[in-house]
């Protein structure tokens, strides 16, 4: 019979799961996004001195309801925070105080904590106003092309500092030649470098307010040269976000289902957080038709999932070829140790794969000692009984599904009466 400490643990693992994942963490999802707009709306109408006025039972109505759901999610956050995988290998007071000081712990924390405070201590209600804003914030845990876009910016963030750092470069240059040049003829307006650095940042900007503005030829030579200059720093970063954004969507757009990773026995018996983890490792790879996808004899480092298509399994002879489609998978030995390939895989048609690389994986199980015990545990059980081809990354148990799969191929190929 389960101690109590352990039903403890195992409804808080339930819990995070439903939080993170799972059916009914979707509809719980959408029923934040929605509080979370209505909530924006009810802002915008509080502005309105005659709609305040004449809605504002259910002004303070949204606000209590929100109030109360948003407290919940975060105190239930809180509890479960050591399941998340980065807070596995700490303590459960460590996990909630790294939730509570990260940056989704303190949007929603500043989502009810200051409304909170309203109740026991006077405030201004243009602050709460602001702060009720913030709550759009939360949006990022809910929509995926928003946390897409911030993980994006967060991968993008060297490069996007070093645009920064030539766009101060670049309005320094322009503002001390300006200042040069027009510093004598308009002192009020160009008198100092300072003074200039505001023209020079609105004309960079592409946005020109025309308060400022050249009358010397050179001055305006200068102005013509920091207009195309401002051209380059606008598409630098809006390429690099772009390109970014692009690739972060386009590997979005694979349908991953739960069944394509939780039906690999590697994974067989690991719970929704640790096939979530692994999901984020998988990125995309598209192949053209005749391509070749493994070549037998090849050292191999990762495994492949069908997203969509078509491949064909070269097994060595006598086996026929065999056809693997949409949810099939080859290669997980490889994860585990740097085999041979065992079978050449070509794509028939244009084929999206999802590709696992042994690295990413064991830098997760580094990270996680319990899910490299799991798969550690897996692994010894289908390694020790020798289900491993000797030079091969295919075990036998797969080379006699691909057997069953051809005899079905050849059933379906064959001619019927008619």
């Amino acid at each position: 019979m389960p101690r109590p400490g352990q039903r403890t643990a195992e409804l808080r693992r339930r819990l995070h799961d439903v939080l993170e994942h799972g059916p009914a963490g979707g509809a719980r999802g959408r029923l934040i996004v929605l509080l979370i707009c209505l909530n924006l709306v009810a802002v915008a109408l509080e502005s309105v001195p005659a709609v305040a006025a004449r809605y504002a039972a259910w002004f303070a109505a949204i606000e209590a309801v929100s109030l109360v759901i948003f407290t919940g999610e975060y105190l239930l956050r809180l509890w479960v925070a050591a399941e998340q995988a980065p807070h596995h290998h700490v303590g459960a007071t460590q996990a909630r105080l790294r939730f509570a000081t990260s940056v989704p712990g303190l949007i929603d924390l500043f989502a009810v904590l200051p409304f909170w405070f309203a109740f026991l201590v006077p405030a201004d209600l243009r602050v709460l106003m602001v702060l009720r804003v913030v709550r759009f914030l939360k949006l990022a845990r809910y929509s995926p092309g928003m946390r897409s876009l911030l993980d994006v910016l967060y991968a993008e963030r060297r490069a996007l500092a070093g645009c920064l750092v030539i766009l101060i470069g670049t309005t320094l240059i322009a503002a001390t030649a300006m200042h040069l040049v027009e510093g004598t003829v308009q002192p009020e307006k160009f008198g100092t470098i300072p003074d200039a650095m505001w023209w020079a940042i609105v004309t960079l900007g592409t946005i020109g307010y025309g308060d400022l503005v050249p009358v010397t030829a050179l001055g305006r030579l200068i102005g013509a040269a920091t207009i195309f200059a401002g051209l380059i720093m606008i598409a630098l970063p809006v390429g690099i976000v772009a390109t970014a954004f692009s690739e972060a969507i386009h590997r979005r757009d694979f349908v991953i289902t739960w069944s394509m990773v939780a039906r690999v026995p590697l994974f067989a018996g690991l719970n929704a957080t640790d096939i979530a983890d692994i999901m984020r490792l998988l990125r995309a790879r598209t192949v053209e038709p005749g391509d070749v996808v493994v070549r037998r004899g090849e050292t191999a480092h990762s495994m492949y999932f069908v997203a969509s298509g078509e491949v064909e399994v070269a097994l060595p002879r006598p086996r026929a070829p065999v056809r693997l489609g949409v949810g099939h998978f080859f290669g997980e030995v490889a994860l585990l140790r740097r085999a041979r390939r065992s079978a050449t895989i070509t794509a028939l048609t244009r084929t999206h794969l999802l590709v696992l690389d042994d690295h990413d994986l064991h830098a997760l199980m580094d990270r996680d000692s319990r899910l490299a015990g799991r798969i550690r545990e897996v692994a010894r059980t289908r390694l020790g009984h020798e289900l491993v081809t000797p030079r091969g990354d295919l075990v036998s148990e797969e080379i006699e599904e691909f057997d069953v799969l051809a005899d079905r191929v050849v059933v379906d190929d064959a001619p019927r009466e008619t």
